[in-house]
């Protein structure tokens, strides 16, 4: 129980070291974008500005949902508040389509209607630069929180789709959208630069709309199927079921079924058959044998039951 409980504590650590550089890189990164774009009138810089501005906020809501997941269980909630940071990262997500994306695309469709010229994009340059170091430095702390859940031979792609740490996976995406939207960002002023085409600027800020449209909806399918009762996987229910297949006093396994409560917190309800004859004390050493296996397995399944009857239905 005490390594399980340190396993967790590390895993919430981890998941607000990456939340907090997250915040402070996009902080400074807003506030750099939007002062250079009034300067230079640049349509991507100010989407640019309205994306950090965005994950910033977004950010504060992961840590809402972070605070909330760690509330001890209640009456009206017996499994406790794992969940919660499952809601708030789907708010994020929404978040980011509606602000994000919404208003990138409705500011560059806007700017494009009226073209101005640029002035020296040579600010734009520099903080274009400065926000790629920030963003790299936050996607590599959220890069190396996932890797620590990285299994052999997995991308980092799978990993994120595997994992169920919201807080971390949806940092990942905002800043890996962030990075492709400062590259699009600096191909449109060099481009509207180079060829003198003031209407390709605007038409890098609706592109980064766009691109934060994609990320938003990646984040709303990972986040929406933890939240309305994700299992932990195909793979990890076979193993389950061998532990309690090879266990002698099964005689019949029927359906396994879980349910990610959190991040670190699995509801598992097995539906099996004991040996015909066995006492209750038995029945009951063999329970425990049996918990201890799994969770020697899966530390972060908390919550066993056992249903004996109706293998057929589960």
């Amino acid at each position: 129980m005490q390594e399980e409980n340190t396993a967790q504590t590390d895993s919430k650590a981890g998941s607000r070291k990456v939340i907090y550089a997250a915040i402070l890189a996009n902080l400074g990164i807003a506030g750099a974008k939007f002062g250079v774009a009034l300067v230079t009138g640049s349509a991507a810089m100010l989407a640019e500005g309205i994306h950090s501005a965005v994950d910033t906020g977004n950010e504060v809501l992961l840590l809402i949902g972070e605070k909330m997941s760690t509330l001890q269980p209640t009456p009206r909630h017996p499994f406790g508040y794992g969940k919660a940071i499952y809601f708030w990262a789907l708010i994020v997500a929404l978040s980011v389509f509606s602000l994000g994306g919404g208003l990138s695309i409705y500011h560059g469709v806007h700017s494009l209607r009226h073209p101005e010229p640029m002035g020296d994009p040579f600010w734009n340059y520099v903080v274009l630069a400065i926000a790629a170091g920030f963003e790299a430095y936050s996607w590599n702390v959220s890069r190396k929180e996932l890797n620590e859940m990285r299994r052999p031979g997995a991308s980092l792609w799978q990993t994120v789709r595997a994992s169920k740490n919201a807080s971390v996976f949806t940092v990942f995406i905002e800043d890996t959208a962030a990075l492709a939207g400062l590259a699009i960002a600096a191909a449109g002023i060099a481009l509207s630069q180079l060829f003198n085409a003031p209407w390709l600027d605007p038409a890098a800020s609706v592109a980064v709309g766009l691109l934060l449209i994609g990320a938003a909806v990646t984040l709303a399918r990972e986040t929406g199927g933890l939240l309305v009762g994700e299992g932990i996987g195909r793979e990890q229910t076979g193993k389950l079921r061998e532990i309690f297949r090879t266990d002698p006093s099964i005689m019949t396994v029927g359906r396994l079924l879980t349910m990610q409560l959190g991040p670190d917190e699995v509801l598992l309800n097995a539906a099996v058959q004991f040996n015909r004859g066995m006492t209750i004390d038995e029945v009951e050493d063999a329970i425990e044998r049996l918990e201890a296996k799994v969770r020697d397995v899966y530390p972060a399944i908390q919550h066993i039951y056992f249903k004996s009857a109706g293998l057929g239905a589960g």
